[in-house]
């Protein structure tokens, strides 16, 4: 008996020997984990709606009070050499996702939504332990619903009023990606107490537009809510101070296409396609300035990059992740953008390479439109108005060519507006061909196409809407190139 019950005590003993070795082994598993993820960077991408690179104070604008911008630059590394893949809002926003370019990910046009198997870099995040979230405006479709734990429409007249809760809420065992996206500063203005309240007669009226009341009056409204997307940010600073994970959190401040104005929104001008591009890391990202060429297919491959997930082959970006380091370095020579169906028809290509930007047009008989640029806003209305009555200058005429130019070429350094074509110039042919080789290349290697079908305009210059409007073949897809993942030239 004496046996048994000795034999029954050890096995007890054995058991709870076994209970509590099991839970320290699995604690310490946990703790090893956390630790590790505690080491990963935080990354809070900041997309505002229909912004130009040049409009926020850290930029030149002296008109504009944005000081948490501001303090974001002066804190961080300003990009003044950043350019989207396209100046149109879905594409945009498919092609930073993605880090493809906006005919390789199948969703090239506006309103169109991502493909299903298209790789989302937030997903590669997610999979590897990363709490991943978007709040605000999507217009990417159903399909990046996959790439989030959480998705949020946001509130108020921007989107961007529970950010605040939603940083709070986290999950805080795990480092976490932000996608925050405002409707800030979309069309219309919608104004309310989270941001001054402008002049007309103290706004800085960019050239291609026609200086007007209507124009000045337009220019506040859009004044005031990009310095509502100011607010939030310093909301977003104050709250990574007071969790205490500043030092540990990447912020990226950029846009998705330009200013909803006339010769701007859709463009691959640089008051179209160019973004303000800001990173933020205390310790991590020197207080700089870079004059480096980026394009938005390469945020993508620097955030994998910093959160040491591995790239996916897919991806057509490179990571500049060496730029967050060294601002004097090169990570690619050349950018490429692309304008396609955005309410209106159009086929346009753009390559930048050092100070020279070459654009060409599949359809140069066609008037060069989006919504913003016909007389429907006050601005494109009071343009319109006064080149009815002669009114205006040659530079602030582009909408109303027809036809265009089917090539153009442009120094950025001595011609930052992009006014003077200097395509037709012979002193000039050897950059010509040299950009037309490079960007015949990038099509090539890209698949990307003319349709021969493609999209028609959806309205009139009046926004009535055509009867029968239906979607036609997409650029890229006689190549199928949505499975194409070659990115082109990057470096020369």
């Amino acid at each position: 008996m004496k046996k048994i019950l000795l034999s029954h005590l050890l096995k007890k003993v054995l058991a709870w020997f076994y209970f509590i070795s099991l839970t320290f082994i699995i604690l310490l598993l946990t703790s090893c984990q956390n630790s590790d993820f505690q080491d990963h960077p935080n990354f809070i991408l900041f997309i505002t709606d229909d912004i130009s690179w040049n409009d926020p104070g850290c930029y030149g604008n002296d008109a504009i009070r944005t000081p948490n911008i501001d303090r974001l630059a002066a804190e961080g590394l300003v990009f003044e050499n950043a350019y989207l893949t396209a100046s149109s809002c879905s594409p945009s926003r498919c092609s930073i996702i993605t880090g493809r370019y906006p005919h390789n990910t199948g969703a090239p046009e506006l309103h169109l939504p991502l493909p299903e198997g298209q790789v989302m870099f937030p997903q590669l995040l997610r999979e590897s332990g990363y709490y991943t979230l978007l709040s605000g405006k999507n217009h990417m479709g159903q399909e990046v619903m996959k790439a989030f734990d959480t998705v949020s429409p946001g509130r108020g007249p921007g989107c961007e009023e529970d950010w605040i809760d939603l940083m709070m809420n986290r999950p805080k065992d795990k480092p976490f990606f932000f996608w925050f996206a405002s409707v800030d500063a979309h069309r219309d203005w919608q104004f309310n107490d989270k941001a001054p309240f402008y002049e007309p007669e103290d706004v800085n009226v960019p050239p291609m537009l026609f200086d007007g009341p209507e124009t000045r009056a337009d220019l506040a409204g859009y004044y005031h809510e990009i310095s509502r997307t100011d607010h939030y940010l310093g909301e977003i600073l104050n709250e990574l101070k007071r969790q205490g994970i500043e030092n540990n959190t990447y912020i990226i401040y950029m846009s998705d296409n330009g200013r909803p104005f006339p010769r701007c929104k859709t463009r691959l001008y640089d008051s179209g396609i160019k973004t303000p591009f800001i990173v933020w890391c205390p310790g991590k990202v020197p207080e700089s300035k870079t004059h480096s060429l980026i394009s938005s297919v390469d945020i993508a491959p620097t955030i994998l990059e910093l959160a040491g997930v591995e790239k996916n082959p897919e991806i057509q970006g490179v990571s500049f992740t060496n730029i967050l380091t060294s601002p004097g370095e090169t990570v690619r020579d050349i950018v490429f953008a692309e304008h396609n169906w955005h309410v209106y028809q159009n086929h346009e290509r753009m390559v930048r390479y050092k100070n020279w930007v070459y654009i060409r047009n599949a359809w140069p008989e066609r008037q060069n439109l989006c919504v913003e640029s016909t007389a429907h806003f006050p601005a494109g209305h009071e343009l319109w108005e006064a080149h009815d009555k002669g009114m205006t200058q040659p530079h602030q005429e582009d909408v109303f060519l027809k036809p265009r130019p089917f090539e153009e070429l442009y120094n950025i350094l001595q011609d930052p507006h992009q006014f003077h074509n200097l395509a037709n110039e012979s002193r000039h042919r050897e950059i010509l061909d040299s950009l037309i080789v490079i960007l015949d290349s990038w099509e090539d290697e890209t698949g990307d196409t003319v349709p021969s079908n493609p999209t028609p305009d959806r309205e009139d210059l009046y926004r009535n809407q055509y009867p029968g409007f239906e979607r036609g073949e997409l650029p890229g897809a006689g190549r199928n190139a949505q499975n194409i993942n070659r990115p082109g030239p990057v470096r020369l």
